[in-house]
């Protein structure tokens, strides 16, 4: 069970023991596997183990400790400031967590006969995913509950089990596994006094930065407005790779378009999920960034498809905080389980920050997309899920406007005009991609560093695995850039990004940081690309993209600066670097 919670995240971890005489909590920085090595439990009756990712607070690990309470809560709470505002317990942690335990703490002030109403007052004032243990020592008493379903309830040989999955109880051989909701559950646990807490604290360097805002490195950032020639029909310039302009000034890629935004009629899809359904039990995988598109995705397929989806999360370490945020937002509201599966964050960044320096002394635009290699993983941990829930359907919310030649045609690859994919696919486009990539890694040596196998392995699973029971919603429903984001502002209250007006690209913590040296070397980005495929489609004036791309190209601040805090870069070298880049326009 601890093997396979380290799945969800191994930043931190937690136990809470009662061994006959004593509760105790013993909390690290480090994974569980590691921490109950070094923690006795062999005579323990009563055990609860937590392992983190950590999301919302870097300097308190869980469980949190409050008036002789011990929480265990997996999720965020998105409005944990607002809710201390309302309650009379005063905050004294920085983890959104700790407000439950205040919840409660005031509750049992007052009222401790029906311990079931706590999950009620908790979950109506948090928003956000909450899944949760609370023990009290003092009543003998732990009270579960979830609102968003990722929790389980088992037995074995007398022995009550819990777990934030299915998976790990039906391995150790638990019957009678259930889901729990948010109707809470209350288990009967020894009863004692205080708690004693004890602390392993040995990690030097923050995983989640505070941002300080620094008004001389924001002025480093520079935007320019160069005057390209841009084609006559979309916003494409001059500089884009492999474009050519007619008499008119239209250019080959208007040309050569096909529409992608024309679904197929609803019924078909409805059709075939049929097969998939399975009774109100979880009959399909959603992959889920909480990004805007995959959760546009997950409430059409939870409210028009009327599936019954597990989410999963696949954290490579560059899913920002405001992502997080998104997922627990829409994972409580529509009460859908998430599967997180996280790799090792700090390898992760790591291997970025190795080919961020290799980059670096060889700049080559073609090279970039090597920073975003790690997260291809994706695509296989969909096999992990559907081995361990037992699920073939999954369904994808990929936008099929973002299609960007430009990233391939930088490193010499002519566009496919044919290709329907969102991604590079077939052995034959992969060997030219390698082999001209490899060309380019000659020139900076540094590229070939630890990082390399993570990087082909994920293209490989990206690239040539078959997909089998897997479709994209969007081949069946239109994509309406104004009806979802009314749909996911309006109903779900999804976050906005601070330093930018677009709902595009805002969860991921690389696409500031690369659009910014494509807008400031080639004068545009993928915003650019994205606008230009919306005028083809007909759902977008050029002149309203152009107006779009002039603010969403303009430099994000904040988000470069989480970037490269979070791998340990120096922001005054790497953006000076970017700058001096020969540019492909004059200024």
């Amino acid at each position: 069970m601890a093997n396979h919670a380290m799945q969800r995240g191994k930043d931190s971890s937690g136990l809470l023991i009662y061994d006959n005489a004593n509760y105790k909590v013993v909390r690290a920085d480090y994974d569980v596997v590691r921490l109950l090595r070094r923690t006795p439990v062999v005579n323990a009756t009563f055990v609860v183990g937590h392992s983190r990712l950590i999301t919302n607070g870097i300097s308190d690990n869980q469980p949190v400790i409050r008036d002789s309470m011990c929480v265990f809560h997996n999720g965020i709470i998105v409005n944990d400031t607002e809710v201390w505002d309302v309650i009379k317990p005063e905050r004294m942690l920085e983890i959104d967590s700790e407000v439950i335990a205040a919840i409660a703490e005031q509750y049992l002030q007052h009222n401790s006969n029906n311990l079931q109403e706590i999950a009620d007052r908790v979950l109506d004032l948090c928003k956000g995913v909450v899944t949760c243990v609370i023990i009290i020592p003092k009543l003998g008493k732990t009270v579960i509950f979830s609102n968003n379903g990722s929790l389980y309830l088992g037995g074995k040989n007398n022995v009550v089990c819990f777990s934030s999955e299915r998976y790990p109880l039906s391995q150790i051989g638990c019957t009678d596994i259930t889901q729990v909701s948010k109707n809470a559950i209350v288990l009967d646990t020894p009863v004692g006094a205080d708690i004693t807490v004890s602390d392993d604290n040995k990690r030097s360097r923050n995983i989640i930065p505070p941002f300080k805002y620094n008004l001389t490195e924001a002025k480093l950032l520079s935007y320019h407005s160069p005057e390209l020639r841009r084609c006559t029909k979309c916003i494409l310039p001059e500089t884009m790779p492999y474009i050519s302009f007619d008499a008119s000034g239209v250019c080959n890629y208007c040309h050569t378009y096909k529409p992608r935004n024309i679904p197929k009629p609803k019924e078909e899809l409805f059709k075939l999920v049929e097969s998939y359904r399975r009774n109100g039990a979880v009959d399909c995988i959603v992959p889920f960034s909480g990004g805007r598109d995959s959760c546009y995705g997950l409430h059409l397929i939870v409210k028009e498809l009327e599936m019954n989806p597990v989410t999963y999360t696949y954290d490579w370490g560059m899913v920002t905080d405001l992502g997080r945020r998104n997922i627990s937002r829409m994972c409580a509201a529509l009460g859908v389980e998430n599967i997180i599966i996280a790799d090792d964050i700090d390898k992760k960044r790591r291997n970025i920050a190795a080919n961020l320096k290799a980059w670096l002394k060889s700049p080559n635009l073609g090279m970039i997309s090597i920073l975003t290699a790690g997260d291809k993983h994706f695509f296989r941990h969909v096999e992990t899920v559907k081995r361990q829930t037992g699920v073939g359907l999954n369904l994808w919310g990929v936008n099929p406007l973002e299609v960007t030649h430009f990233k391939a045609g930088f490193l010499g690859i002519a566009p496919d005009f044919e290709e329907k994919r969102v991604y590079m696919h077939g052995w034959q486009k992969q060997l030219e991609y390698q082999i001209l990539r490899f060309k380019a890694m000659l020139k900076s040596p540094g590229y070939f560093n630890f990082s390399l196998w993570d990087t082909l392995s994920g293209e490989y699973h990206r690239s040539f695995t078959e997909k089998k029971d897997y479709y994209h919603i969007f081949d069946y429903w239109c994509w309406d850039e104004q009806v979802i984001n009314e749909t996911l502002i309006g109903q779900y209250d999804w976050e906005m990004a601070v330093d930018t007006s677009t709902t595009w690209r805002i969860g991921d913590g690389t696409a500031a940081f690369y659009n910014y040296i494509y807008y400031t070397v080639a004068g545009f980005s993928e915003h650019d690309t994205f606008r230009s495929n919306q005028i083809r489609e007909g759902s977008m004036t050029r002149d309203k993209a152009l107006d779009l791309v002039k603010d969403e190209n303009r430099p994000r601040y904040q988000n470069i600066r989480w970037y490269l805090d979070t791998l340990g870069m120096d922001f005054e070298k790497v953006i000076n670097v970017v700058n001096s880049i020969p540019k492909f326009y004059k200024i």
